[in-house]
């Protein structure tokens, strides 16, 4: 993606706010996904992408915004956190499969892409 492309999706992300409610979500397993997003023990995505409102993001991964647009296949989304779809696998990524290698529950990779993609 070109760093045109990147700066416009930066400010559409600085300009919306997170949006607390989802088909079929409620606001508060957002908020728990939210946290497990957050959390360093946990989902680490601040550690390399920039989200919501996180406090000093990295800038390894691409920033998790427009994500509806990006994966309207929600469930490809959750494939690409959980580490199911060779497909969706970046070469040379460093981003762990979540899933498959027992980083985090299916439960906890629900509750973080429920969250994200409301981002």
């Amino acid at each position: 993606m070109n760093s045109k492309m990147k700066q416009l999706l930066t400010a559409f992300a600085m300009s919306c706010t997170v949006m607390t409610a989802s088909v079929g979500v409620q606001a508060d397993e957002l908020a728990e996904g939210k946290k497990l997003a957050f959390d360093r023990s946990k989902g680490n995505c601040l550690a390399c992408h920039m989200a919501g409102d996180g406090a000093q993001p990295g800038n390894i991964g691409p920033a998790l915004i427009a994500m509806k647009l990006r994966y309207p296949d929600k469930q490809k989304l959750y494939n690409k956190v959980w580490g199911t779809d060779d497909a969706m696998k970046v070469p040379n990524s460093m981003m762990p499969e979540f899933g498959s290698h027992g980083i985090l529950s299916d439960d906890e990779i629900r509750k973080i892409v429920d969250y994200i993609y409301t981002l």
